[in-house]
């Protein structure tokens, strides 16, 4: 199948209920085919985020935001992205993924005044909730964003 119409199952933040999805460029929002709400389809990879996408990519996102700040000179961050993709693809329209560059975007880097990588930011409705430093499982980091996916979805 094209990338075009590609398919992947979106959780409605209302019901609760998985709903298959096709990605087609330029159609209408997908709508949850039990309760008709209006379903968020993030991306199957994280987004990648710079100083300059930073307000119009996390801090309007409807959905929570889990934002893992890297380095690719960094040992552990290169081990965890493994983790942070298949995230990515598995929270799909239930938390919006993203890598941040800290070398290349230092001024949201500092904003969030991290000092260690990797970082991984939990941020809802544009503010920082929640903050992972280091290396983390897939389980540790799932049990973090499990109060604020179902604080998004009450």
């Amino acid at each position: 199948m094209k990338d075009e119409l590609s398919q992947h199952v979106v959780q409605c933040p209302r019901c609760r209920t998985k709903n298959r999805v096709r990605s087609v460029g330029g159609q209408a929002r997908p709508v949850c085919g039990k309760c008709g709400a209006t379903l968020e389809t993030a991306p199957a990879m994280p987004a990648i985020v710079t100083d300059t996408n930073f307000d119009s990519v996390v801090a309007k996102s409807k959905i929570p935001v889990l934002l893992d700040m890297w380095a690719a000179w960094c040992g552990p961050c290169r081990m965890i992205a493994p983790t942070i993709e298949r995230l990515a693809a598995e929270l799909a329209g239930q938390v919006l993924v993203a890598k941040l560059d800290v070398d290349a975007n230092a001024a949201t880097a500092n904003r969030f005044r991290v000092q260690s990588i990797p970082t991984l930011l939990v941020i809802k409705d544009g503010h920082e909730v929640d903050r992972l430093v280091g290396l983390q499982t897939r389980e540790a980091i799932l049990k973090r964003l499990e109060n604020h996916i179902t604080l998004s979805n009450s």
